[in-house]
């Protein structure tokens, strides 16, 4: 049986999720840009207040935005901020595997491996993590179940 196309409800929610990506990169690059041109802050600060900063922008654009929630929970921005986190390390091994287990250690080698395959399987992870870990809607069927209260 052919798989169905992803239904309208998908597409928005991936179109949702890539507009707030692309805020928080952004976000993210200008933060660092200007932490480290005129305000001169070490490089790896800059990268960590600007991660951060990424982070946020990206958590509010997919709360409010995607996933149209009416109030931010500091839970959930955890959650994500985890997420985002794992979406990192996953850019941070694909390069680690090129240049240091392969041994590809020309500058288009690490930025195929880190920008393009890297942030490839990043965004796979963050997608998924997003929406079955913080923006996890029940189904019917948890909807329905009477809650244990103990």
């Amino acid at each position: 049986m052919p798989r169905s196309l992803p239904g309208r409800g998908t597409r928005r929610e991936v179109l949702g999720f890539a507009v707030a990506g692309l805020a928080a990169y952004a976000a993210d690059l200008a933060l660092f840009l200007w932490l480290r041109g005129p305000l001169g802050v070490d490089p790896i600060t800059a990268k960590a207040l600007s991660f951060l900063a990424g982070c946020t922008v990206a958590y509010l654009g997919n709360a409010l935005g995607t996933y149209r929630r009416r109030a931010v929970a500091l839970r959930e921005y955890g959650v994500f901020f985890a997420v985002n986190v794992a979406g990192a390390v996953v850019q941070l091994l694909c390069l680690a595997v090129s240049h240091h287990g392969l041994g590809l250690t020309s500058a288009r080698a690490d930025t195929m491996s880190g920008l393009g395959v890297g942030m490839v399987m990043a965004t796979m992870l963050r997608f998924w993590g997003t929406r079955t870990l913080v923006f996890r809607t029940p189904s019917p069927e948890e909807e329905a179940r009477t809650p244990w209260t103990g």
